[in-house]
Order: C-alpha cells, then sequence, then structure tokens
C-alpha cells in the first residue's frame, strides 16, 4: 500500500507526461513494432474512456438542468456561452491567418504526393445537423455515444423533472445519485491515463518516424505555433480581462489538455475535461455538466478555426494563388459559422477544411497532401479544442457568480484519485 500512495502522491500531470515520455522513447527506439506491442493498451484505455463518457454526460445533464433554477437560467447561461464560443473561434481564426501570412507555410515546399485514401468529405447542409440532433432512438443514441443527441434528451428529461416539481423529488436525487457515482467511476478509469498516454505515443511516434513529417515540416510547425499562441496569449489574455490568473487555469486544465493532446479526441478528454473544471477550477457543477460536453461537440478553436484557415492560406500559397479580401472573409465566416453548422459530424476537422476551402473557391485536392500527417496536426489541433471547451465555462462561470474562487486560487493538477482513496 505505500508504494501505492507512493504513486498517488505524485502530481497527475507528471504521470501523464512520464508516460509520455517513456512512450515517445519506447517508439523512437523499437519503430514501427512499437505498435504492436503497446497499441492495445492505448486502444483499452480509449474503450474505458468511451465506455464512461455518455453515462457520465446523460446523468451530469439531466442532474445539472434539474438543479439549475429553471429555463430561464438555462437559456441565459447557454446564451453567454454560445457568444464566447462564437468570440473566441473568431480570434482563433485570425490567429491562424496572421501566422499563415507571416511563415507561409505554402511556398516552397516541392511536389508533394497526395495521400492515397483521400476522398473529399460529403458535407451535410445545415438543415440536417440541426435534425441530427433530435435521436429518433434515444437508446440508439446512448448506445452509439452521440453526445448532442444524449444532450438533447438528457436536457428533456431535467426539464420534465423540474416541471413535475416535488412529485419527481426522489427521481431528481436519484439522478443527482447517479451522477456521483459516475464521477467516481471516471475517477477510477482516469488513474489508467499515464499507462493510456504511453501506449498512444509509443505506437504513434514509431508507426511514423519523423521521415514522413519532413515535406510538410513548416505546415506543421505554423500549426503548432498558431495553437501555442492562442492557447498562451488568447486565453491567457482572456482569463486575465476577467482577473483571473493564467497559471492557476493551466495548471487545473493540464490533465484535459495533456489527455486530449495523446489521444486526439474531444470526446475522448471529455471526461477529463468535466472533472478538471469542476474539481480543479471551481466552476459550479450544474452548470459544467451542461457547457462542457456542449463544448466537446461545437467548441473547436483548433479543428475549426485555426485549421482551416491555416490550411486555406497553405493551399493557396502552394497553387500560387492570391487571395482577395472577399475570400479572406469567405475563409472567417465559414469557419465561425461552419463549427456550429457541423457540430457531431465525424472527422471535424477535414470536414470543416472541406467547408471553409468551398466556401473561398480553393482547391479541395489540396488537404490531400495534408492528410498523410493529419494524426500529427490532430494532437496539436485538439489540445487547443479542449483548452477552450475548460476555458469558456470558465469566463462564463467568473462572469455569473458560478466559480468557487477559492478552488479556482488553490488549483490542483489532479482529477484522478486522492492519496486518502486507497486507504
Amino acid at each position: 500500500m505505500a508504494l501505492v500512495s507512493a504513486w498517488f502522491r505524485i502530481p497527475f500531470w507528471q504521470r501523464v507526461l512520464a508516460g509520455f515520455a517513456l512512450g515517445a522513447l519506447a517508439g523512437w527506439l523499437m519503430g514501427p513494432a512499437a505498435a504492436t506491442w503497446f497499441q492495445p493498451l492505448g486502444t483499452l484505455y480509449v474503450t474505458l474512456i468511451k465506455m464512461i463518457a455518455t453515462p457520465l454526460v446523460f446523468f451530469a445533464v439531466i442532474a445539472a438542468v434539474s438543479g439549475l433554477a429553471g429555463q430561464k437560467s438555462i437559456a441565459a447561461l447557454g446564451g453567454r456561452t454560445f457568444l464566447w464560443f462564437a468570440i473566441t473561434a473568431v480570434l482563433a481564426v485570425g490567429v491562424g491567418l496572421g501566422v499563415g501570412l507571416v511563415f507561409k507555410p505554402g511556398s516552397g515546399v516541392g511536389e508533394l504526393a497526395m495521400a492515397a485514401d483521400y476522398q473529399v468529405r460529403e458535407v451535410p447542409g445545415p438543415v440536417q445537423v440541426l435534425l441530427d440532433v433530435v435521436p429518433a432512438n434515444p437508446f440508439k443514441a446512448l448506445a452509439e455515444g452521440r453526445i448532442l443527441q444524449v444532450i438533447f434528451f438528457a436536457g428533456l428529461l431535467g426539464f420534465a423533472l423540474v416541471k413535475l416539481g416535488e412529485k419527481t423529488a426522489k427521481l431528481r436525487a436519484l439522478a443527482g445519485e447517479a451522477s456521483e457515482v459516475m464521477i467516481q467511476v471516471t475517477r477510477f478509469v482516469l488513474e489508467f491515463t499515464p499507462v493510456g498516454t504511453f501506449g498512444l505515443i509509443a505506437a504513434l511516434v514509431g508507426t511514423y518516424g519523423f521521415e514522413r513529417l519532413l515535406p510538410l515540416g513548416g505546415f506543421v510547425g505554423a500549426l503548432f505555433l498558431a495553437c501555442a499562441l492562442h492557447i498562451v496569449f488568447v486565453y491567457g489574455g482572456l482569463l486575465l480581462a476577467h482577473g483571473l490568473n493564467p497559471l492557476k487555469f493551466f495548471r487545473g486544465a493540464a490533465p484535459a489538455m495533456q489527455v486530449a493532446f495523446a489521444t486526439s479526441s474531444s470526446f475522448g478528454a471529455l471526461p477529463v475535461s468535466l472533472r478538471a473544471a469542476t474539481h480543479n477550477l471551481g466552476v459550479k457543477q450544474e452548470y459544467a455538466a451542461f457547457a462542457v460536453p456542449l463544448g466537446a461537440s461545437i467548441k473547436m478553436d483548433g479543428c475549426g478555426a485555426i485549421y482551416p484557415a491555416l490550411a486555406s492560406l497553405f493551399i493557396a500559397q502552394y497553387f500560387g494563388i492570391e487571395l482577395t479580401m472577399a475570400q479572406y472573409i469567405a475563409i472567417l465566416l465559414a469557419s465561425v459559422l461552419g463549427s456550429f453548422g457541423t457540430a457531431g459530424v465525424p472527422g471535424t476537422a477535414v470536414v470543416m477544411a472541406t467547408v471553409v476551402l468551398s466556401a473561398a473557391g480553393l482547391p479541395l485536392e489540396g488537404l490531400g497532401y495534408l492528410l498523410a500527417i493529419d494524426r500529427i496536426l490532430d494532437m496539436m489541433r485538439t489540445m487547443t479544442n479542449v483548452t477552450g471547451q475548460v476555458l469558456v465555462p470558465v469566463l462564463v462561470a467568473r462572469q455569473t457568480g458560478l466559480l468557487d474562487q477559492a478552488t479556482y486560487d488553490s488549483a490542483t493538477s489532479n482529477v484522478g484519485l486522492e492519496p486518502g482513496d486507497t486507504r
């Protein structure tokens, strides 16, 4: 037990960072064989995360909607949340365009080979996207992990519990207890994060190596730089403007950022993001349970704003196309509006880039050149997404009195078990 207690005394982010570093080393030393040996660890971890994500969101949203003060409160909080989603998306597009214009990643890269498996994605219309939010079969939505449909159905149940008042007091209490049980299960599963990270990174480094990145190294560097600038300066600046210490935020959000980087999945990082927002940063559970899952579906600053903007400039530079002001405006509007219009559509980054390139009149086949390194790009894109998905609830909670300032000021980086939990 002493060894277990010593393990839990190590900060969570340090354990995950160790898994990342050792995984990269193992992948580099073993090459492609690392995928055979270590990918199952990563697959098991991602499966465990998917196992808990849907029931966690389902019960949390029911408890949140039935616990908040009526429909007007939900509407007001939802409006503020959507507004900040849009504001940060506009700023993200600006960062992507700025980095693309300064560093010109599409100039002088020579002839590129298109990925053999590239196919132009079909983008559903906005009406179809809205219709798809409503589940024809809520149990199927739960089984398939369709988060937006789960949120919609759970929200309706929560409103019904509020409407029926004292008749459903026991059921509201049961929903709250079920939510607490899922939070505890989440804490158990998150303890596997360092091992899962090791497996995912080892397989990734062993499979990709470094030679595949060389032809598009400029674009990789530009994307990573744009995302880093957005996280540090835009998010940090917004926190300062709200009287919040950015270092405390990044400390509390670090576990979610690490998991997002390793898994390249906002959905996969969702349980950690929700835990980080509430346990680490002090956002009230009733609001975070609604805002964080919603953000995991439609808040995509990395995939839906920075990447499409930067990819548009890369493709224009590669093909020698001079963009007009109208095209720049089209890129901005398509990136911001499209991120809401493609909510819940698999492969968000490629879909969003397709939408933006189409709006700007740029050749879609240019995406085929970037697809070969998409997994590497997706790590940083997703980390940016998830950071924003935690940031916006913090900002709104600060504005509406739903932020526990003492918890925020003493932000911890631990989202799993505490040392006392092992006794």
